[in-house]
């Protein structure tokens, strides 16, 4: 049965609304200021006059930056990372995390382990050594150093947030699969990791963001251009042409574009794979997160 509600739950139930649109907004409102600043011309972008809508509308940026092949290359790359990391992430962190959730009655060595890794979490040896490590790999240009380096720095944090999801699942149903002759191996990968899709989507989506966004590493361990991931390439991008060598076409885009409404295309398009991404693992974020925090 449905109750009327009081005068003072229908008033906080509109402050709560005005609240929530009001956060929406904050979030909203720089990415469509930046699509506009992209669409805008160069005089527009100049003056500071665009507010929420294109002035004086071109696609003049996304010209200039879709036409460079560079461009796919750099996006393939990131691809390729985003693919390799997630994918060593939601390989790694289930098959760290479960012997680690267990306590040390059932796993001596789990301490030791642990402290250990945390210790990576907490230390390194720096970025010189770690520069010299890749380049005795041999995996200077290459993605693989891109994909090791982050990964070895994200995953500690997400075998964390496993390891306390997995400690809240019911012991009950280990112990009724023990009963029942199931092993180790069964009990991960018929048991738990079923259970525990919502926080390995959660850590997946840490990773996929982490592996999009990061650029330094491209910086440090690509020597050419060619092999830059996308977010460094755009952080490197400068347009430069020769004016003696520039046809009247040339001109013309180049007097309508600005470096403003040509960095505001750069990040819109770079934010599109991760807008597009988000949606499909939403639904588990909240929940993955929160069920790992939850004592009983």
């Amino acid at each position: 049965m449905v109750k009327n509600k009081t005068l003072s739950a229908k008033i906080f139930d509109i402050v709560l609304i005005v609240i929530l649109c009001s956060i929406a907004l904050t979030c909203i409102l720089p990415l469509w200021y930046t699509l506009s600043v992209s669409l805008s011309s160069k005089s527009a972008a100049a003056a500071g006059i665009i507010t929420l809508w294109p002035v004086d509308f071109n696609l003049t940026s996304y010209q200039q930056l879709l036409g460079d092949t560079q461009f796919f290359k750099s996006f393939w790359i990131s691809i390729q990372r985003v693919v390799l990391g997630a994918g060593l992430n939601f390989i790694i962190v289930p098959l760290m995390a479960y012997p680690l959730s267990k306590t040390v009655k059932d796993f001596r060595g789990r301490n030791v382990i642990m402290w250990t890794v945390i210790f990576t979490m907490l230390f390194n040896g720096g970025l010189i050594p770690l520069y010299l490590t890749i380049q005795e790999l041999n995996l200077m240009n290459s993605v693989w150093a891109l994909v090791l380096v982050g990964g070895a720095q994200t995953i500690v944090f997400n075998i964390i947030l496993t390891i306390n999801f997995f400690r809240n699942l019911p012991k009950s149903l280990e112990e009724a699969a023990l009963v029942d002759g199931a092993g180790p191996w069964y009990i991960l990968f018929k048991l738990f990791i079923p259970l525990s899709i919502p926080v390995l989507a959660t850590v997946t989506l840490f990773s996929i963001v982490y592996h999009w966004n990061e650029f330094l590493y491209g910086l440090i361990f690509m020597t050419r251009e060619e092999f830059y991931p996308l977010q460094t390439y755009i952080q490197q991008l400068v347009v430069s042409i020769d004016p003696s060598q520039m046809t009247e076409d040339q001109y013309k885009r180049m007097s309508e574009m600005s470096n403003r409404t040509l960095d505001a295309a750069k990040i819109f398009i770079a934010m599109i794979p991760v807008l597009v991404v988000y949606p499909f693992l939403q639904r588990y974020f909240i929940h993955g997160i929160t069920l790992g925090s939850v004592k009983e």
